[in-house]
């Protein structure tokens, strides 16, 4: 069958992944209405298209804190990508690379900091933070990012406590004994996400800007107070993000947050949104109300489970096109 559009390859993914790695990866809390109102806030949206511009010409591309990009969607951190895919987070770091986008890695990768730099030299890669109750785990962690080549920290907030997932307690989710959390090996058991910090406050920015230079971005920004936090505490950029839904169940869908976040930072630091992007128009859309990049993350998975980083390609540039014709069409 022809890869059409991303609902393809989740349909594939769905088909042919264990349906333990496959209700993981689809999870969200509880009722999973905030997962499913992050597609479907986009559908509410409309746009007001004008006629007769000249769009043979166009310039999809952007910067990511200065860095060129190829257009503005990046990989978003998700853990665990040997379960879709034998390489794992390597494949993906590739696929970003090839697609000269940004990769941001999780710590709750399969593969280590240090191979998923190796596997794309020169590539766009942040790396994603949770902040353990073992501060040393942390520290370290953010050492080895920035002596890999790691070019931003992207700390995520919205997680003192792991969201109650049902598929995932119903199948008793754990990782297979052939997979392992490379970046925490030896640390202590990771599995039950038990060992993050729920006392982390704003103040611990201050923390992580003393043992960096790295930029600092925070993600899991929904409102307004939280953006001006973010700004006065010194970050570079916010992801507006509820986790895939996968949290507080019954917060907003990321896009009908984004505008409030925007018109708090006034453009002192960069906005970026993930959770829901399905197709190019809801880039367009994501874009018109403000966000300057988005990041996808069950989608990428998807290509991964298609045909790892080829198939991540594919979601790509599926995407890439879509957009370049949302926009022409929209004028």
């Amino acid at each position: 069958m022809a890869m059409v559009c991303l609902s393809d390859f989740e349909a594939y993914a769905k088909k042919y992944l264990p349906k333990i790695a496959w209700d993981f990866f689809a999870a969200g809390a509880d009722d999973c209405s905030t997962r499913d109102e992050n597609i479907l806030a986009y559908k509410r949206i409309r746009f007001q298209p004008c006629m007769m511009r000249d769009v043979s010409v166009m310039d999809i591309r952007t910067k990511l804190l200065g860095t060129e990009i190829s257009f503005p969607v990046g990989i978003a951190p998700t853990g665990f990508h040997q379960l879709a895919w034998p390489d794992g987070e390597k494949s993906t770091a590739r696929a970003a690379k090839v697609m000269k986008t940004c990769y941001i890695a999780s710590t709750y990768s399969t593969c280590t900091l240090e191979e998923i730099s190796a596997a794309a030299p020169g590539g766009l890669q942040w790396f994603q933070l949770y902040i353990h109750r073992n501060r040393e785990v942390s520290k370290q962690l953010v050492q080895r990012a920035e002596a890999s080549g790691f070019q931003a920290l992207v700390l995520t907030a919205d997680l003192p406590y792991t969201g109650k997932r049902r598929d995932d307690v119903h199948n008793g989710f754990h990782l297979p004994p052939h997979l392992k959390l490379k970046n925490l090996e030896g640390a202590f058991e990771v599995c039950k996400m038990n060992h993050l910090d729920p006392s982390v406050t704003w103040n611990d920015i201050y923390w992580l800007q003393s043992l960096t230079n790295l930029p600092i971005i925070i993600k899991g920004i929904l409102t307004k107070e939280d953006a001006e936090l973010a700004v006065r505490h010194g970050v570079q950029g916010i992801i507006v993000s509820n986790h895939g839904g996968r949290q507080l169940d019954g917060g907003p869908a990321t896009i009908d947050a984004l505008v409030e976040v925007v018109e708090a930072v006034q453009g002192k630091v960069e906005v970026y949104l993930d959770g829901g992007i399905r197709k190019g128009s809801d880039i367009l859309k994501a874009l018109a109300l403000g966000a300057k990049c988005v990041f996808i993350g069950r989608p990428a998975l998807w290509g991964l489970a298609y045909k790892g980083e080829e198939g991540l390609q594919d979601v790509l540039r599926i995407l890439q096109d879509e957009f370049r014709l949302s926009m022409a069409l929209a004028g």
